[in-house]
């Protein structure tokens, strides 16, 4: 639409005509990353091609360049909306100033909490991470890897400092343990299921803590 210099007509229509086209292009960027990450996360990042990203979208190929100029663009945007969000959430509950055993439920709850938003993120990661890792413009993978994981000892060692955790475990090997037990999660939790992430955590978080076994610990020798 186009307004006469002398017409009287102010140009706020035309900023919100703007606005709103502009708002149309974002929510139709976000719509094909959307695609693009569930496709990443069924079929492999590498297996993927840009044509059937287009396809799964009903465009043309050439149509998503005009929004991205490579695949990588798109996985890159879908992982680091991921990590970030994470990151951003154990900052916060490392900032709560709470003690050591506190911010490790809360991060436990964190973790759980990712499955449904991030769930083909996570897979990608899980999938994809040694080939993506290859290249510079994901070298932020491993520095968020290793963020996380100095968090997460941290705390745990924090945790023993203080007496609230057992000494006599090693602290990285527990994140990991931890970790894995997180993530691997989204490989067989179903949204919608019998449970939610909030009770997977929070039984999580008694195994961890409470453990199995009742009554005074037992060594059992081979």
């Amino acid at each position: 639409m186009t307004t006469r210099k002398n017409s009287g007509t102010t140009t706020a229509p035309a900023k919100r005509q703007r606005s709103a086209s502009s708002g149309s292009a974002s929510e139709r960027r976000d719509h094909l990353v959307k695609l693009a990450a569930e496709l990443f996360a069924r079929k492999g990042f590498q297996a993927t091609t840009v044509r059937e990203i287009a396809n799964e979208a009903g465009i043309l190929s050439g149509s998503l360049y005009h929004h991205f100029d490579s695949k990588e663009t798109i996985v890159d945007e879908v992982l680091s909306t991921f990590l970030d969000d994470l990151l951003a959430r154990y900052r916060a509950a490392l900032d709560s100033g709470s003690d050591p055993r506190a911010v490790l439920e809360e991060m436990v709850r964190i973790g759980f909490s990712t499955l449904e938003p991030h769930r083909s993120a996570i897979t990608v990661m899980q999938n994809d991470w040694n080939y993506l890792r290859q290249f510079e413009r994901f070298n932020y993978l491993v520095k968020a890897e290793e963020e996380v994981e100095e968090i997460w000892v941290s705390q745990i060692k924090a945790g023993q400092a203080a007496g609230l955790l057992r000494a006599d475990v090693d602290p990285k090997l527990t994140y990991r343990m931890i970790r894995d037990t997180i993530w691997v999660a989204v490989r067989w939790f179903r949204p919608g299921g019998r449970l939610n992430t909030a009770t997977l955590a929070e039984h999580y978080i008694t195994v961890l803590f409470d453990g199995l076994a009742t009554g005074d610990r037992v060594t059992h020798h081979g």
